[in-house]
């Protein structure tokens, strides 16, 4: 068999199954921390129930995302998990879903992996929305569900502190309301309104427009231009203020 005629007959079950999302569809790429747990538990030394390091690692990691090939508006990180809003008019491998996938979560695992220095890896799915206020739901979802991370985050860890087991730290949580949590944390000095923002609600990595100075070396006098550039936004807004953050950038 000629080799173009095997190329054919075996290429098809590669291919059968793709999927192209279509256009004027809004597209948002989730990527979750494989193995996290342990990872931030056991394995490097972070501190609890939120790591600076860490954080700055996701980061970074949502930097190269956007920087990789993939044209994206924005990028949401908390806790191990990425969102990313890819432009609306992207091409990107023929809007092929399996590709997107691999090659984000091969992208985000290798960056990982380097700040970490360590193996890591990250999986991947495509939420496909058809409307702008499925976009801000998505993200206004993720940001409560970052919310509710932390306040677990900072009742867990308090309890292990006090000496609980951490079975019998996630049984005591499972009983308790959002109130109680918050009122656990204040009989023990810990203001949850005031934690920081990127703990609860997330950090958000954008393209901007800022202005630069350089010098013309031809006038030897300095200039101003605009470059695009990432910007880190880590005091982001809650409820329906964030909703509105989301909205305006929705454009790219």
């Amino acid at each position: 068999m000629k080799f173009d005629e095997l190329d054919a007959r075996m290429r098809v079950y590669e291919t059968a199954h793709d999927h192209c999302a279509l256009p004027g569809l809004f597209l948002v790429a989730r990527l979750d921390g494989r193995g996290f747990t342990r990872l931030t538990k056991d394995v490097l030394p972070l501190e609890v129930p939120f790591d600076v390091t860490f954080r700055d690692t996701m980061i970074a990691t949502v930097e190269h995302l956007m920087q990789c090939g993939i044209e994206c508006v924005f990028g949401y990180s908390q806790s191990d998990e990425i969102s990313l809003l890819l432009h609306p008019a992207t091409q990107a491998f023929h809007r092929k879903e399996r590709k997107l996938i691999s090659v984000l979560a091969g992208e985000a695992s290798a960056a990982a992996s380097l700040r970490f220095q360590r193996p890591v890896a990250f999986d991947c799915r495509i939420s496909q929305l058809p409307t702008p206020a499925l976009v801000v739901d998505y993200f206004r979802w993720r940001q409560e569900d970052a919310g509710r991370n932390a306040l677990n985050a900072h009742c867990y860890w308090l309890l292990r502190r006090e000496g609980v087991t951490p079975e019998g730290a996630n049984d005591r949580l499972a009983g308790m309301s959002v109130a109680q949590k918050n009122e656990f944390l204040f009989q023990r000095g810990v203001n949850f309104d005031r934690v920081p923002a990127w703990q609860k609600r997330g950090v958000v990595v954008a393209w901007r427009h800022v202005e630069v100075e350089g010098r013309d070396p031809r006038t030897d006098t300095v200039v101003k231009t605009t470059r695009r550039r990432l910007v880190v936004d880590a005091e982001l807004p809650f409820g329906d203020a964030y909703a509105g953050y989301v909205a305006e950038r929705l454009g790219g």
